[in-house]
């Protein structure tokens, strides 16, 4: 008798588990779904659900003038601020695990500050800066803004690489023969690859979805976007900016779904017993 309650008590928490993450995923995922859905909307209102359906929105999202230029300015930005960044982010994360460098937690508490800095304050003062250094014209700016953003996440990414990273293979190579810049191209940068690959996944999904601190600091011209999709939306009611929405989302899914097909990204966050990081 007691067997059969403590099957059925089971099974009552199997279900009731079962139940409360269905309807987690459900509210997280909803909004998500009735943009989407909203996308087809025949109508020239934005609006759910719809009542007819309809691809047009998406030929105008795509041949907008402005939502053509604002890509173009997210891919310079999203490429640039990669290609600073994770250089950056080596250097630092090399600096405060392996040399003697005084005030090493102040360093470090610096560098992941962005972290715990408001949007608003970042971009008000990108914003005075930019303006008096006769910078709000350029694209740069935007590289700068988005390169302290992501700075942080490149850093915590490597920094765990860095750290489970075994000395000895690099004592080995240099024992051979090679000189540090050998060392550091040929040993150190390819078991760092996990790392690497974690913070470019995080450095190019953050730098195309900012939005607070960039649009304080973007023109018409220079404008990414998520601003022209902000500005948009304010001007208009159609399902253009729904249109838009599936597509960067269908992006977004695509470069996540084919890094981890690709680089095997989920060892990279595995964590042992206790809290640590394992060697990945």
């Amino acid at each position: 008798m007691s067997a059969t309650r403590g099957g059925v008590a089971w099974a009552l928490g199997r279900w009731t588990a079962r139940l409360a993450v269905g309807a987690l995923v459900a509210f997280m995922t909803f909004p998500t779904v009735v943009v989407i859905v909203a996308s087809f909307n025949d109508t020239a209102i934005l609006s759910f659900p719809p009542q007819a359906y309809s691809l047009r929105w998406y030929a105008n999202a795509l041949t907008y003038p402005q939502f053509q230029r604002a890509a173009v300015n997210s891919l310079f930005v999203t490429v640039a601020t990669m290609v600073l960044a994770l250089p950056l982010g080596v250097a630092s994360v090399l600096a405060l695990e392996r040399s003697r460098l005084r005030g090493r937690a102040l360093w470090a508490a610096l560098l992941l500050s962005p972290l715990i800095i408001p949007g608003v304050v970042s971009g008000l003062g990108l914003l005075i800066l930019g303006a008096a250094l006769g910078l709000l014209r350029s694209r740069w700016l935007l590289v700068f803004a988005h390169m302290v953003i992501v700075l942080p996440f490149v850093i915590r990414s490597l920094w765990v690489s860095v750290t489970n990273l075994d000395p000895n293979l690099e004592r080995a190579a240099a024992s051979l023969g090679a000189g540090p810049w050998r060392v550091f191209w040929w040993v150190t940068l390819p078991l760092l690859r996990p790392g690497l690959f974690a913070a470019l996944l995080f450095a190019v999904i953050i730098s195309l979805n900012e939005f607070v601190v960039s649009l304080f600091i973007s023109t018409r011209v220079t404008e990414i976007l998520p601003v022209a999709m902000f500005t948009y939306v304010v001007n208009y009611t159609d399902p253009t900016i729904a249109a838009l929405s599936t597509l960067f989302i269908l992006g977004t899914f695509l470069s996540v779904f084919l890094a981890d097909r690709l680089l095997d990204m989920s060892s990279i966050f595995q964590i042992g017993r206790g809290g640590r990081w394992e060697r990945v």
